[in-house]
């Protein structure tokens, strides 16, 4: 018997019209051409012993069916008592805390809780891959602040250009990923006054919190003046303990937000791996020189590919926080952007990098290239070695 003819009906546009993402790629060739990875952002160590421990036990001698959809009671208040220590904030551990299955995650469904189709939202690019399409998707319209090298700084002038009385709320992330800066209270502070004068709620990706260097103190945004009842705070628990696979991620709101804000979730993937929510219960406890000396660690490699990209002629932009720094291209040569010069970095000096034009939706700026340092010496040397040579032939 033969079979119908298909004939494919049209599929979403937002997804089907997504071209593959430069990170598959950076890392597709570094595979090829069996090159050093610092292109896509993870340790190339397992993370800590105690907490994939903890993990272990979790999953033999714990509770591996349902946990509770809002998360363990153990990790929500450990992660009031840690954010308490930390960065001052007193959240109630009931109405105010929630477990996801990764930043990601936490990130959609607060865009699907707060945006109604129409709704504008401001954005600073470059930015993650991810904020771009789920805004699209919740229905939200795009208001795209662009931010330059060297300091990627905000100022009134942007801002005025994207909020309106049309603004429903703004995505900062802080620290951010792909440019290494950690926001100061002024910037902080001017994009509060914005969200208070506007009305505007603010979807804060702190992700990369504990990762900040040269002893800065990280300020969530949640904490200023006037921001507590509008703020959605995401971490990651994958970040700050350096095991990017995990995928727990904490989202803090207040009640009113929470309600709505859980049920997004309820509806996405309704809870996490409980053994893993009980060893980053148990990491959220750890004592204060485990934080401290994992920052000074990454300091020291953040230092060491910093010094070796500067002797070998690049110019280095500053990174004060993530796994990442970028060099500027442009003092060198003006013939080739960022993507080309990853391109052919990978292929001839076996190094893969991300071209930051990558994070960019419009206007990019293109002629900055993003590496990742959170590897072992020995890895940030031998791309060092390949790199020899390349500034002074651009």
């Amino acid at each position: 018997m033969s079979q119908p003819h298909f004939t494919p009906r049209p599929l979403n546009p937002l997804y089907a019209g997504l071209p593959t993402t430069i990170f598959e790629v950076m890392s597709g060739l570094a595979r090829t051409h069996a090159a050093v990875n610092l292109g896509q952002g993870f340790p190339d160590d397992p993370g800590p012993l105690d907490v994939r421990e903890a993990a272990a036990r979790a999953v033999v001698d714990g509770w591996n069916q349902y946990p509770p959809m809002m998360g363990l009671p153990e990790l929500r208040q450990a992660a009031a008592a840690h954010y308490r220590h930390w960065q001052g904030l007193e959240l109630d551990p009931d109405a105010e805390i929630m477990v996801t299955s990764g930043a990601t995650e936490a990130l959609a469904g607060a865009l699907l809780a707060l945006i109604e189709p129409g709704d504008e939202v401001v954005l600073f690019q470059p930015l993650y891959d991810a904020y771009l399409p789920l805004v699209q998707r919740a229905g939200g319209i795009p208001r795209l602040v662009r931010l330059e090298p060297p300091s990627w700084g905000m100022t009134s002038e942007k801002l005025d250009q994207v909020f309106s009385e049309r603004t429903k709320l703004v995505l900062f992330n802080n620290p951010q990923n792909p440019t290494g800066v950690v926001y100061d209270r002024a910037q902080m502070q001017l994009l509060a006054d914005y969200c208070v004068r506007f009305n505007a709620y603010a979807v804060c990706d702190e992700v990369w919190e504990h990762v900040v260097f040269d002893g800065l103190t990280f300020e969530p945004l949640m904490a200023l003046p006037g921001m507590r009842e509008r703020t959605v705070k995401i971490s990651s628990a994958g970040k700050i303990f350096g095991m990017t696979g995990w995928k727990v991620g904490l989202v803090f709101a207040a009640p009113h937000l929470m309600k709505v804000l859980s049920k997004a979730h309820q509806f996405l993937t309704f809870t996490t791996p409980p053994n893993l929510q009980a060893a980053v219960a148990y990491g959220l406890g750890k004592p204060d020189d485990y934080f401290t000396t994992m920052r000074a660690g990454l300091q020291r490699s953040r230092d060491r590919l910093a010094t070796g990209l500067k002797e070998l002629g690049f110019d280095v932009l500053s990174s004060r926080g993530t796994y990442f720094l970028s060099i500027d291209l442009s003092p060198q040569s003006v013939s080739i952007d960022d993507e080309a010069f990853c391109l052919d970095l990978v292929k001839t000096r076996k190094v893969a990098a991300i071209p930051v034009s990558a994070f960019y939706a419009q206007d990019a700026v293109k002629s900055v290239v993003r590496f990742c340092f959170a590897k072992h010496d020995a890895t940030i040397d031998r791309a060092l070695e390949q790199l020899a040579g390349l500034a002074g032939r651009l």
